[in-house]
């Protein structure tokens, strides 16, 4: 039986949630500057600073922007996604998210509900051109990378920490390598705990992330909260973004479809409806 290897870890919080870090043969130093890119990076691509990058993209629609590296990769990230899925995950959803009230950070509470003013959300290729270094969005459409990034984040984070880590940002996980004894990374996944090489998971709830009668998910086919059937997907996929995708796109779809979806998609997968139904 391989020894038992020390495991480092490092905790934190960035984007409005719990992240973790964990590796083998790494320094504790390689962790912390992890947190810092993480901290770094959520900066330029959140939609609640209007010093943001994003934000800047956002409120110039109707121009090419330049932008950096990083943002360009993630906004590739998000035409992958809308591709993958169908169009159901598509980050032009921010109108509708407005809308619903999600117009600022959660801990400073949301503001008003306006779902009359919800449309369904444009094609993604409709709104949104991605060339080296530049892009642009059509004017009135604007874009919110949420998960999206989150997926993409611990992936890049996770690479760059291995080649035996975790990344665990707010539940998009990626992990590498053989774990500490050699047979995977230990991960708790919808209750269970699963042993992860190479491998990411990611949760989509309508649960967490609430005010009122609304929430965070949106349906891009209605512009309104999503309300399918399905309140909790859990999936394991080939990386921490694949499962991002996968997750909402089988929330999204709903209990129907949703076991063919992740049956064809999926290493692993959890589907959690109402607990009333």
């Amino acid at each position: 039986m391989r020894p038992e290897q020390a495991v480092v870890a490092h905790h934190f919080e960035a984007m409005g949630t719990a992240c973790s870090l964990f590796a083998v043969g790494r320094p504790q130093s390689c962790l912390v500057l992890g947190e810092r890119w993480v901290h770094d990076l959520a900066s330029r691509l959140t939609r609640f600073s209007a010093d943001s990058e994003l934000s800047r993209l956002n409120t110039r629609a109707g121009e090419w922007v330049e932008v950096s590296a990083e943002l360009e990769a993630v906004l590739r990230a998000a035409e992958r996604a809308y591709e993958l899925s169908s169009g159901l995950v598509n980050a032009a959803v921010l109108p509708s998210m407005l809308a619903a009230g999600y117009t600022r950070t959660l801990n400073a509470g949301a503001t008003t509900v306006m779902l009359e003013r919800a449309r369904p959300a444009p094609a993604l290729p409709e709104v949104l051109r991605v060339r080296p270094a530049r892009a642009r969005i059509e004017s009135g459409a604007g874009i919110d990378l949420g998960g999206i990034a989150k997926g993409w984040m611990a992936d890049r984070l996770c690479e760059v920490i291995g080649p035996n880590a975790v990344v665990n940002l707010g539940g998009d996980l990626r992990a590498v390598g053989a774990g500490p004894q050699g047979h995977g990374w230990p991960v708790g996944v919808a209750g269970v705990t699963l042993l992860l090489r190479d491998q990411g998971a990611a949760t989509s709830s309508v649960r967490r992330r609430r005010w009122g009668g609304a929430h965070h998910l949106i349906d891009p086919r209605s512009g309104l909260p999503a309300d399918t059937g399905l309140e909790e997907v859990s999936v394991v996929a080939a990386s921490g973004f694949e499962a991002e995708v996968v997750a909402k796109t089988a929330l999204l779809v709903g209990p129907g479809v949703a076991p063919a979806y992740c049956a064809s998609h999926a290493l692993a997968w959890w589907l959690d409806g109402r607990h009333d139904a």
